[in-house]
């Protein structure tokens, strides 16, 4: 059988106003989430404290992040599950509802672009575990695509610093499945995505000479062309391995832009697992929640 022929370019450039000019990408935010985790049921409504103590739950704190990005036309939460729907919609929230058929987030988002208005260009996929994700990460993908009219997904990468890796170091040694390593070319194009700490860093600690790891951030921006090709392929030997949804694209032939971002000076770190609550509710009390304001 011959391999799947990646999906047409031609359907990611942006069309041409009259007079030649190219028009201004109009994109939102979707949020899928779910109640039937493996690793953390529940986890969309676990409740997080902050350093003056009020919580709010996981998803209620990953919406506010996302309306915190300038540019998205609106932002909208992709669920199965009436739970997530009621809670969402009690503080405010669109809420898309899809069905329980999707097996990842990218399949959530493509499902839910059915209900999107036709002419959204581009559709952030801001994972519903990702609260501590500053609004110029997201920021970030949208100039790249709009820079890179042909490439049709991008996802951001962080160098880690010490105390990144050394998280990233013991979560592998103790067995928990944690945070995703990125590899990728000089052009920025992912090599692999993986559940290890990759490049090899000798089972080392942080610190002495660590070699570059770059943590993955769980934030997808495709266009339409790319989120639809996706739908209609199915899961590889890679995806399954890895249970990481953005493999797909590389498994069929689709690059995917990684976008270096600078944390400028703060912590991230999802919740993968219930070790991470106090590890966010950490960074919470310590640094408070980021914002566009945040120096350079």
């Amino acid at each position: 059988m011959p391999d799947p022929a990646p999906p047409s370019l031609s359907n990611a450039v942006p069309p041409l106003r009259p007079g030649g000019q190219v028009h201004a990408m109009r994109s939102v935010v979707v949020i899928p989430a779910r109640h039937a985790s493996r690793r953390f049921p529940g986890k969309p409504l676990v409740m997080l404290r902050d350093g003056q103590g009020e919580g709010k739950s996981l998803i209620r704190r990953t919406w506010e992040a996302a309306c915190r990005v300038p540019g998205p036309e609106a932002v909208h939460v992709a669920t199965d599950d009436a739970r997530i729907r009621d809670h969402c919609a009690a503080f405010g929230a669109s809420v898309l509802m899809t069905s329980d058929r999707c097996a990842n987030g990218t399949e959530r988002c493509a499902e839910a672009m059915a209900q999107l208005d036709a002419g959204i260009d581009v559709v952030v996929n801001l994972q519903g575990d990702a609260p501590l994700t500053p609004p110029w990460f997201v920021s970030g993908l949208l100039s790249a695509l709009a820079a890179a009219p042909n490439v049709l997904m991008a996802t951001p990468v962080l160098r880690c610093d010490d105390r990144a890796l050394t998280a990233l170091l013991d979560d592998r040694r103790k067995g928990r499945v944690g945070g995703t390593t990125a590899i990728f070319d000089r052009a920025g194009n992912a090599l692999y995505f993986s559940k290890e700490v990759l490049p090899f860093a000798g089972g080392r600690d942080a610190g002495g000479d660590p070699a570059p790891v770059f943590h993955h951030v769980g934030i997808y921006a495709y266009r339409r062309a790319g989120l639809a090709a996706y739908r209609d392929w199915p899961a590889g030997p890679l995806e399954r391995a890895e249970g990481l949804e953005q493999l797909r694209f590389l498994e069929n032939g689709c690059p995917v832009r990684c976008v270096e971002v600078d944390p400028r000076g703060r912590s991230f770190w999802e919740l993968n697992n219930p070790v991470d609550v106090a590890r966010i509710e950490a960074i919470l009390a310590r640094e408070g929640l980021p914002d566009e304001s945040a120096p350079d």
